[in-house]
């Protein structure tokens, strides 16, 4: 796996793992009643907009990033495909090159 990539699943873990602990303790909150739950519940959904919002940006720099470093977005499925299609491309080319030519013998003989 590229580091590129390394990077981004480490940040989306770390993303996960803080939205589960502000969750369990805006719960704990609500539980001991420090915070309502209405409060609570606002807390979170606040939160998880930010992240959302916060996300997004993050995508937006990836993707100029892999831009700028030439960097495929496309995965390694999808570019064995592009790959396999050129190639059946370039056979048929050569196929259809290599058929002229042996008309183009017999017809010369």
């Amino acid at each position: 796996m590229d580091p590129l990539k390394k990077f981004l699943y480490a940040g989306v873990d770390l993303v996960a793992d803080t939205s589960e602990k502000f969750t369990k303790t805006v719960h704990d909150l609500v539980d001991k009643g420090s915070i309502s739950s209405t409060e609570g519940k606002k807390l979170v959904d606040e939160w998880f907009e930010k992240a959302e919002t916060a996300k997004e940006e993050f995508e937006h720099r990836v993707k100029e990033i892999s831009q700028k470093l030439g960097v495929s977005e496309k995965n390694e499925e999808e570019e064995l495909e592009v790959m396999r299609k050129r190639v059946a491309d370039l056979e048929a080319k050569l196929g259809k090159t290599h058929h002229t030519s042996k008309k183009e013998k017999a017809a010369a003989v």
